[in-house]
């Protein structure tokens, strides 16, 4: 029997997001590393390994959605563990054991979306992306309107 496949909706969307994301702290719990750190870990990293203090918190409260003081206690747990240093100068930066953790990290992640994303036609994943960055730019503007 064949299972008809449905529409995207929010259902399907967050099925396929916590899916993905267990998949994805199964990866993370190797390294006793939390998936909002490796959110934190993967920006800095997306900046070169030095962010500026205001960016971060805004990156973390933005994508997810969480609030200023829960995202501060990130990067509090990032530092306490010594894996990010914060500077007099309002900067965030990896120390020498953030930046390899996160290349540690990064070979199993990329395995894990090689998988799961594997067959999939690229014209698809494209069609998937516009659709799915729509929903989040409509998404934030009703929070903005909230």
């Amino acid at each position: 029997m064949t299972t008809a496949t449905p529409p995207a909706n929010g259902q399907v969307i967050a099925l396929a997001h916590y899916a993905a994301r267990a998949v994805l702290e199964t990866v993370l719990a190797r390294t006793g590393t939390t998936f909002h750190q490796s959110v934190t870990l993967n920006a800095v990293s997306s900046q070169g390994g030095t962010v500026e203090d205001d960016w971060i918190i805004s990156r973390l409260t933005g994508s997810l959605k969480i609030e200023e003081s829960a995202a501060r206690e990130i990067l509090d747990e990032l530092t306490a563990l010594k894996l990010l240093e914060e500077s007099s100068s309002g900067q965030v930066s990896f120390t020498d054991s953030g930046q390899e953790l996160f290349d540690r990290i990064q070979p199993g992640l990329r395995e894990v979306s090689a998988r799961l994303y594997a067959g999939i036609p690229a014209e698809d994943l494209a069609t998937a992306g516009r659709v799915l960055t729509l929903l989040t730019e409509r998404a934030n503007a009703e929070l903005a309107d909230a």
